[in-house]
């Protein structure tokens, strides 16, 4: 008499990308927390962090072969709280003091207005199984790390947090790219083999990384002005040449 085998179970996948998503969630709660109890500057670290779970996470979830619509709708909820809700109570807490109270709450509420803007119309763009090589207008973590660049290289230069007349027009400016209709490159893929542009991006990233732990906030905004400049003038330039490998072309 046979006995069939029964083969192993393995164990479920799915939580690991949904565990980054959580973490990511669970920095940008934090970060609210320290905003108001008077320490940005921590609260970008953790904004930083939260934007590297933030890349990972779908990445892990394709290499899995274990993406799901779920997954899609927990990510945008995590950004929301991340890259959303943060730059709100930031802008809240240190460019509006003086002004009239509806007016510095309008414009402490735009990067939540054009941020979750920018994910529903992200959601909906998003055709499964056909990833693309850019997003169209800037993400909201690279809006909430450009804010929080401004932050950062006023304080190591002057101890404060720079001019809130500037900031105030830096938040317009990035509320309306994310909702405009220029194409960012995404994150490169983790290959040397995926083709010449996303080798020049991955050597630009790793370089940036090492730049960003010697030199820290000085060199933060400077790199990612130069990563929106040239994607908005590439853009410009070749407005139909925007196609890199995608992230299944490795």
């Amino acid at each position: 008499m046979k006995f069939k085998s029964k083969k192993k179970r393995q164990p479920p996948r799915n939580f690991i990308p949904n565990i980054l998503t959580l973490l990511n969630m669970f920095l940008g709660f934090i970060s609210i927390g320290l905003i108001l109890n008077g320490h940005p500057i921590k609260a970008g670290v953790f904004i930083i962090i939260a934007g590297v779970f933030d890349v990972f996470d779908g990445k892990i979830a394709r290499m899995l072969g274990i993406s799901s619509r779920f997954g899609v709708e927990f990510d945008s909820m995590a950004d929301t709280v991340s890259f959303c809700v943060v730059p709100s109570v930031l802008v809240y807490s240190l460019y509006v003091e003086g002004l009239p109270p509806l007016l510095g709450g309008f414009i402490s509420f735009i990067p939540l207005m054009f941020g979750t803007i920018r994910l529903a119309k992200f959601n909906l763009d998003e055709e499964p199984g056909k990833p693309k090589s850019y997003t169209i207008g800037l993400t909201t973590p690279i809006a909430t790390i450009t804010l929080f660049s401004y932050l950062f290289f006023n304080h190591q230069i002057d101890g404060d947090f720079g001019d809130p007349r500037t900031a105030l027009m830096l938040v317009a400016a990035l509320g309306v790219l994310m909702v405009s209709p220029i194409h960012f490159a995404k994150f490169p893929l983790l290959s040397f083999k995926s083709g010449r542009a996303n080798t020049t991006l991955l050597i630009g990233f790793i370089i940036s990384m090492i730049s960003l732990a010697i030199w820290q906030g000085y060199v933060l905004m400077p790199l990612v002005a130069v990563y929106i400049g040239w994607n908005i003038v590439h853009w410009l330039v070749n407005p139909h040449k925007h196609e890199l490998p995608s992230e299944f072309d490795i």
